[in-house]
């Protein structure tokens, strides 16, 4: 009988060790992949920061533009369908704000320079591709050590106003959509007057195109900036 028991004990052993062994097994697998997912998170974190700084820097250099746009006839037009910013110093920031991040700006699928940005009317958009520096690490699935994680962010650059209703045709229109020309009876040494804006919530802003206020100021009432879901 004692025998028996012994022999029990002796065949339950090997299962033993087999099911602690499995149970580790799957225990340094789930932390795996939560140093994975952990990492997938500091990339799409650090490309969320990138694509923001890049479309707030768009945001910036939009400010000469607009505002000489508002001192020509038509110039508001000619504005928004025309290159309203230049990619190199968004995308610098954009790289500025990743490398903060422990990443660089890099494309995914190794085609462009994982900045790209999209000129609309009222509305542009910087899709900024990332890669972290470093790696998930070591684990118990093979190659993860050297497995970078690597994410994609669209932030836009969207005016948030109304324009202002063209002037009745014969009158010139500074800024505005419409406009006459230069005999169309103004004086040309007329300075050009303060343009009102309606913009999101009802805001109503009134702008002097000889004197405007800072940019820094205006921007932020003119112009939203926000991440948007990447196709």
């Amino acid at each position: 009988m004692i025998q028996h028991r012994y022999r029990d004990r002796g065949q339950a052993f090997p299962i033993y060790i087999v099911m602690v062994a499995s149970l580790l097994f799957l225990a340094l697998a789930f932390f795996a992949v939560g140093k994975a997912s952990a990492a997938r998170n500091g990339a799409q974190g650090a490309a969320d920061a990138a694509a923001l700084a890049a479309a707030q820097e768009a945001r910036n250099e939009m400010g000469t533009g607009f505002l000489a746009a508002l001192l020509l006839p038509g110039g508001l037009d000619d504005f928004f369908r025309g290159d309203k910013f230049f990619p190199g110093r968004p995308c610098a920031a954009a790289q500025e704000l990743a490398a903060k991040n422990r990443a660089d700006v890099r494309p995914i699928d190794g085609v462009g320079s994982g900045c790209d940005p999209q000129l609309g009317l009222l509305r542009d958009e910087i899709t900024v591709d990332v890669r972290t520096r470093y790696t998930v690490g070591e684990s118990v699935i093979p190659g993860t050590e050297q497995k970078h994680a690597a994410a994609r962010a669209t932030a836009v650059v969207e005016f948030r106003c109304s324009l202002p209703e063209p002037e009745p045709e014969g009158s010139a229109s500074p800024g505005g959509g419409a406009g006459g020309g230069a005999d169309d009876g103004k004086d040309e040494d007329e300075e050009p007057s303060p343009i009102d804006f309606t913009c999101h919530g009802g805001r109503h802003v009134t702008i002097d195109p000889t004197k405007p206020d800072a940019w820094a100021d205006l921007s932020k009432i003119l112009f939203t900036v926000h991440l948007v879901d990447a196709d």
